[in-house]
């Protein structure tokens, strides 16, 4: 349980922050800027959810969750401490990526095929989507970054990918099940 009775510390005001294991590292590590950047997926993800209704709020509600846990994730740098933890490690797992996969092939059923590129737009709530898939991919960009330097969960770099997919196809549902996908015309600007 997360108890917070107080919102400053000071403790970041020397430009470091600590990490899940109590590492202190500066504000602009790669981990720091990648669970930062799943930090801002996220609230981009709550204005998504003002223009949403239904299941598609329930599973953008569900996907915020997922990210709280992807930051704890990302958090804690030594995944061979795990077991040796003083409390239980949250890391992403396969099944939360088996959900994110289900439910895009269940929207996809929804969709005709593609046959030109979707410019980012349409209905509130699809362009909301598309600005969270684009934050949602420099995420993963941010945490392959952290990755090549030191232990990230393998998983959470799936999920993060399969997220960006999420959105794209959630954001053509969300135009009117792609009727109102506003597609690229080659060179239309010349």
């Amino acid at each position: 349980m997360v108890v917070l009775n107080r919102i400053y510390t000071r403790t970041g005001d020397d430009g470091t922050t600590a990490l899940s294991d109590g590492a202190r590292v500066p504000k602009d590590d790669a981990r720091v800027e990648a669970y930062g950047t799943v930090d801002e997926l996220n609230a981009t993800l709550g204005l998504c959810r003002l223009h949403a209704a239904g299941v598609m709020a329930e599973q953008l509600g569900t996907i915020q969750n997922d990210l709280f846990d992807l930051g704890a994730d990302l958090s804690r740098p030594d995944m061979a401490g795990d077991a040796s933890a003083p409390y239980p490690v949250l890391r992403i797992a396969d099944s939360q990526i088996d959900r994110l996969e289900a439910e895009i092939d269940a929207m996809n059923a929804l969709l005709q095929p593609l046959r030109s590129f979707v410019l980012p737009g349409g209905a509130a709530l699809a362009a909301h989507l598309h600005v969270s898939r684009t934050v949602a991919r420099r995420a993963e960009r941010r945490a392959i970054t952290l990755a090549g330097g030191s232990g990230v969960n393998p998983a959470a770099l799936r999920y993060l990918n399969r997220l960006s997919d999420w959105l794209f196809v959630a954001a053509r549902v969300a135009n009117d099940a792609g009727a109102a996908d506003v597609l690229w015309v080659p060179g239309a600007g010349r």
